[in-house]
């Protein structure tokens, strides 16, 4: 009996170090500041064409960009890129990028709220990323609060009057879902958020089953809890979903049908749990963050159309 018992404990204990050690291994793949290049082999993730992101950024390199910074809650300096409009009183769009990206990856929609729609543009590079600071990838959770700092950093620029909205593509998009059920300044008018997943917990445990054919449990609940030990967060409690639920500014929720990377059912989970003024738009067939190159006209009119009834139009705009 003493043998058997003494077997059993070795099995639970190697087995408890076999989760700890592939917890550790997805913490620091999936979590924490490490290169991912890895992701450049993922099937479900096309790439753009060349020559459309070097028309983009040949663009932005010609635009008198400034380089800003502010402080997080927990004391992290973070960048971003700022394109003053022509007219000091015009909205500004916040633009948030997805998961191992930066700040100058938003050029296409730069150019297009500059340009077409007279918008100051902000692009800050998240916690983690780019030129900010920060040991790990908040998921959108962390980058929540750090995305009320950059309100509050347009605000004091432009001024009380001024209108805001935030624009985000996959972790991005779940960015700006988690900050509009936060308690947001009068001032932010609009959402618009592209492929964004239901909630960390979701997106990681398809991305395991689907990357690694590993089941949920137990590393998911092993590797939430090492994240929440480590990095002050847990996969369940960063839920766009939730956040959505408090949310009172309105929201387009946009993804492509093609999408294998975000699940592109999940847009409709959000669609129906967002408590506020609500609207969707589909892009037949667009893989993951490809609804803007997949059908450019038609996710411009549905940005406009959207940006219309919630926002005033830039001075620019009115000239038109």
């Amino acid at each position: 009996m003493a043998a058997l018992a003494y077997t059993l404990a070795i099995v639970f204990a190697v087995i408890l170090l076999a989760v700890l050690a592939v917890s550790f291994y997805f913490y620091r793949i999936a979590i924490a500041r490490t290169d991912k290049s890895f992701l450049a082999r993922n099937r479900d993730l096309l790439t753009e064409e060349p020559s459309l992101v070097t028309e983009a950024l040949d663009w932005l390199d010609t635009q008198p960009l400034e380089q800003v910074t502010i402080r997080s809650d927990d004391g992290l300096q973070l960048q971003a890129y700022y394109l003053a409009a022509p007219a000091a009183s015009s909205p500004t769009a916040i633009l948030v990028h997805g998961y191992s990206g930066h700040a100058r990856q938003n050029a296409a929609f730069a150019r297009f709220y500059h340009e077409q729609l007279g918008f100051h543009v902000l692009m800050p590079d998240n916690r983690g990323h780019g030129a900010s600071e920060g040991p790990v990838i908040g998921f959108g959770w962390l980058d929540r609060k750090d995305q009320l700092r950059w309100i509050d950093y347009v605000l004091q620029r432009s001024g009380p009057q001024t209108e805001v909205l935030l624009h985000g593509i996959s972790m991005g998009g779940a960015t700006v879902l988690m900050t509009s059920g936060e308690a947001l300044p009068p001032q932010v008018k609009a959402v618009i958020s592209d492929c964004a997943y239901t909630s960390v917990r979701d997106q990681l445990a398809y991305q395991l089953k689907r990357m690694y054919h590993l089941p949920s449990f137990p590393f998911l609940s092993s590797t939430s809890l090492l994240t929440k030990l480590l990095a002050g967060y847990s996969f369940r409690e960063a839920s766009a979903v939730n956040q959505v639920r408090h949310a009172k500014v309105p929201i387009l929720f946009i993804h492509g049908t093609g999408d294998t990377f975000v699940p592109f059912a999940m847009v409709h989970a959000l669609y129906e749990n967002c408590a506020s003024e609500k609207e969707l738009y589909i892009v037949p067939g667009a893989g993951h963050g490809m609804a803007y190159r997949t059908d450019t006209d038609g996710y411009r009119q549905a940005m406009e159309q959207f940006i219309g009834k919630h926002m005033t139009p830039s001075p620019e705009q009115a000239l038109q």
